[in-house]
């Protein structure tokens, strides 16, 4: 299915565009220090968001497909330390996708996704596209789907559940299940 990339997607945290492009600048960095004999950190401009336990996910691309994707969902530890930790992991350890090669280090695209918490919902109409990702439990199996994904492809509500729960790795209707719990979050994407 072709994607469609329109209107900004998510939320504004408040993240300045100086902290923003540390924080990439901070991703690429921990990703080509694996290549390196010696880590040339940026140096962090002086903040209060950096600072904030956050959870975060850093996607790849490569030439509009994905490469690597992996976060932490809950706000642990800092931005700073959760960016430095899941850009080597988005790059090294996904396991659906073989490491990253010094080759391919220029095509890569990379991206942000600062999370609000988690809420659980009591009603699907709770959920925004465009606004929201979701995270679904069921079954001892749990499935997310940040905000922007939704939107790239241009589901619908329903097809977001469904699909969320594909990555579950249930049932596309198991959203439907009194026992399945579903949570919606928000993210400043860049």
């Amino acid at each position: 299915m072709e994607k469609k990339k329109e209107e900004k997607v998510g939320v504004d945290l408040g993240l300045s565009e100086a902290e923003k492009s540390f924080l990439r600048q901070l991703a690429m960095a921990e990703i080509t220090a694996r290549f390196q004999e010696s880590k040339c950190l940026p140096e962090a401009p002086p903040s209060g968001h950096l600072q904030e336990k956050r959870g975060a996910f850093v996607t790849l691309t490569k030439h509009g497909a994905l490469r690597g994707c992996i976060g932490h969902i809950q706000g642990n530890l800092p931005l700073v330390e959760t960016i430095r930790e899941m850009a080597p992991a988005a790059a090294f350890s996904d396991p659906r996708f073989p490491p990253v090669s010094k080759a391919e280090l220029d095509e890569l695209e990379l991206e942000i996704s600062v999370l609000t918490p988690l809420h659980l919902i009591k009603d699907i109409k709770e959920i925004e596209v465009g606004v929201h990702g979701l995270y679904l439990e069921c079954q001892g199996y749990a499935g997310l789907l940040l905000p922007q994904v939704a939107t790239e492809y241009g589901w619908s509500r329903e097809e977001f559940l469904a699909h969320t729960c594909m990555k579950a790795g249930l049932s596309t209707k198991c959203w439907q299940q009194s026992e399945t719990r579903i949570y919606i979050f928000s993210a400043d994407i860049f």
